[in-house]
């Protein structure tokens, strides 16, 4: 599985033969389809044992936040590590290859949910509790998650990948705005169903 991720960091998925993962990793090539059957079932375990080694970490540091500033942070944070150990290369170049291949695609969308429900919850509780539930925090966590890993790709077109942590600084600087924004809002945007029972009238709510 190691030499899988390193072949596939090194040539992209599309030199992730079986012979360049077994030179890579010194050893038969027959070595592979014995354990894994296929090419894509050795990738697909090797993104998960990739994907669980770092869940952990991220659901610790994200689960911290609480304010969007400090959610764009600690994102910049976790891009620039996995970016420096190769991860973000390899999920940009896996996720290319599932684009063509429906049932390899279906099988990584398994490996990236429990990713997308630690994104979900940070935004929840970095938008707070009402408006962070009146906004579609399904499809947020989706762009956030789609950001993260196609900013690679788009960085790799730019002749570098600077760009890309730059990017991440720029919206740092963005979250900042946001959480400045939130703490102006009206408590009756922050709290509408609090709001709309204060409202009532004592008539009405003793009626009721």
């Amino acid at each position: 599985m190691a030499a899988t991720l390193e072949t596939i960091r090194r040539d992209g998925i599309v030199g992730a033969s079986a012979r360049a993962i077994a030179r890579t990793g010194k050893f038969n090539q027959a070595s592979i389809y014995y354990h894994f059957g296929s090419i894509d079932d050795a990738v697909l375990a090797s993104v998960r044992q990739m994907s669980d080694a770092r869940l952990a970490s991220y659901t610790q540091r994200l689960g911290r936040v609480d304010c969007l500033s400090d959610l764009a942070r600690v994102a910049a944070e976790l891009y620039q590590e996995d970016l420096a150990g190769g991860r973000i290369t390899v999920l940009s170049q896996v996720m290319a290859g599932a684009a063509g291949d429906e049932r390899f695609a279906k099988e990584l969308a398994v490996v990236f949910e429990p990713w997308l429900e630690v994104v979900r919850s940070t935004l929840r509780r970095a938008l707070g509790g009402e408006l962070g539930a009146g906004l579609p925090v399904d499809d947020l966590a989706f762009a956030v998650s789609a950001l993260f890993v196609g900013v690679e790709l788009l960085g790799q077109t730019q002749g570098g990948r600077g760009d890309a942590v730059g990017l991440f600084t720029a919206f740092e600087g963005l979250a900042r705005l946001g959480d400045l924004a939130l703490r102006a809002l009206p408590a009756s945007l922050l709290s509408p169903a609090t709001a709309a029972v204060d409202d009532v009238p004592a008539e009405a709510s003793a009626t009721a």
